[in-house]
C-alpha cells in the first residue's frame, strides 16, 4: 500500500520560498482550501501562482496574494480579487493574463510533456513570455509553451488510498489538468476509501499522478 495519505503539514513541506504553485478551482468551487490556509500559515513568500482565477480577497487562494506572499501570477482574471488589481497597479504583482481556453490547453499540455500549443496570432494578439513567431498552415501564428509547476495542489470529492481522484460536477474545473502538470501534486480529499472502492468509469485522475493526499474532514490526518 502506498503511504500517500499524510498531515497537511507534512504534503505542504514542498511548499517553499519562490516555487511555482498551481492550483484549481475557480472562485471557491473546487478549491483545496485547507491547503491554502497551510500554505499561509506556513509563511512562504515570493511565490508564482498559476490558476485561472485570483479568487477573493479573503477566500481561498486570494488569502495568499492579500497577505504579499505572492510575486507573479500566471491567470485568465483577477476582477473577483480587488486587493491583486491594486497590486497589479502599484507595482507589487506580476500579473501575466491569457484566454481561459488557452490557459486550459496550456497546463494540458504540460501535463502530457508537449512543449507547447500553436494559437492564431491575429486572434491571440502578442506571444506570452517563452512564446515564439511560427508559421502554421500557411497562417501567422505564436507558439506558446506549456505551463508546469513544481507543486500542483487540488481538490477532490473522493480518493482511495493509491491516489484515484473522483470530483463533484463543476468542482471538477481545471483540477485534473494541475493534478497532472506539476512535479508533486498534492490533492484535499473530502473521502478517501480503501483501494477498489471506487467506480473504475468514474476515476478522472489516475493515483499515479497524486503524490500526497490530504483528508479535509480529518484536518489532514487521516
Amino acid at each position: 500500500m502506498l503511504a500517500k495519505l499524510v498531515t497537511r503539514e507534512q504534503a505542504t513541506e514542498c511548499v517553499r520560498d519562490g516555487v511555482r504553485l498551481m492550483y484549481g478551482g475557480f472562485g471557491t468551487i473546487g478549491s483545496p482550501a485547507l491547503l491554502i490556509d497551510t500554505i499561509l500559515e506556513k509563511g512562504v513568500r515570493d511565490l508564482t501562482l498559476i490558476g485561472i482565477d485570483a479568487g477573493y480577497p479573503q477566500v481561498g487562494i486570494g488569502k495568499l496574494i492579500s497577505h504579499g506572499r505572492v510575486r507573479k501570477l500566471m491567470t485568465t482574471h483577477i476582477g473577483s480579487n480587488p486587493e491583486a488589481g491594486q497590486q497589479m497597479m502599484d507595482g507589487r504583482l506580476q500579473v501575466t493574463f491569457c484566454p481561459q481556453g488557452i490557459f486550459a490547453e496550456k497546463i494540458r499540455a504540460g501535463g502530457v510533456g508537449i512543449p507547447g500549443i500553436v494559437v492564431d496570432a491575429q486572434m491571440w494578439g502578442e506571444a506570452t513570455e517563452g512564446g515564439e513567431a511560427v508559421v502554421f498552415g500557411g497562417k501567422p501564428c505564436w507558439m506558446e509553451p506549456a505551463l508546469t509547476a513544481d507543486v500542483g495542489i487540488v481538490y477532490a470529492k473522493q480518493a482511495d488510498t493509491y491516489g484515484n481522484l473522483i470530483y463533484d460536477k463543476s468542482a471538477r474545473n481545471l483540477n485534473p489538468l494541475v493534478a497532472m502538470a506539476a512535479d508533486i501534486t498534492i490533492a484535499e480529499v473530502e473521502e478517501i476509501v480503501p483501494a477498489g472502492e471506487l467506480d473504475p468509469e468514474k476515476i478522472v485522475t489516475p493515483g499515479i499522478f497524486v503524490d500526497y493526499m490530504v483528508n479535509r474532514s480529518g484536518g489532514g490526518n487521516g
